[in-house]
């Protein structure tokens, strides 16, 4: 009976743990549970504050963010550098629909502030080159991988 109890008690952490480790987007300015729009798990990303199989919307594998849980090359979105975000699993200039500097995420190939599309700092992202609380966008905890923000933006 003590092993049985032992074993249910390690299960139990066991799961408080993995949801511990799950991130989330919120919407707007919030950390409510009930403004949860996604889950991050630091592979998946799922619908609202979910981690069942079935409610996966993409999936990260660092380098391509592929739709659904799959990891067939028939099924990528987006491709990372590390800097800029492609269309599929293009890496030409002519398929770069982001590009990101560290802050700002901007529009195609570009380093121009009036292509700067939204800006991201501490946990937030706003709407424009803006810090200002009423263009919160979305909140999330964690850290998210910058083509999985697109891919919900």
């Amino acid at each position: 009976m003590k092993k049985i109890i032992l074993l249910m008690s390690l299960l139990v952490l066991g799961a408080a743990n993995a949801l511990a480790g799950a991130m989330h987007i919120y919407r707007g300015n919030s950390s409510y549970t009930s403004d949860i729009l996604y889950t991050w798990d630091g592979k998946h990303l799922f619908r609202g504050n979910s981690t069942y199989t079935s409610d996966i919307l993409y999936t990260w594998d660092g380098r391509y963010l592929y739709r659904g849980n799959s990891s067939y090359s028939s099924d990528i979105l987006l491709t990372w550098d590390g800097r800029k975000v492609y269309q599929g699993r293009s890496t030409y200039t002519s398929d770069i629909l982001f590009t990101w500097d560290g802050t700002y995420i901007l529009q195609g190939n570009s380093s121009y502030s009036s292509d700067i599309l939204f800006t991201v700092s501490h946990g937030h992202i706003y709407r424009g080159r803006s810090t200002y609380t009423s263009d919160i966008l979305y909140t999330y905890s964690g850290t998210i991988p910058i083509p999985v923000l697109l891919a919900v933006m």
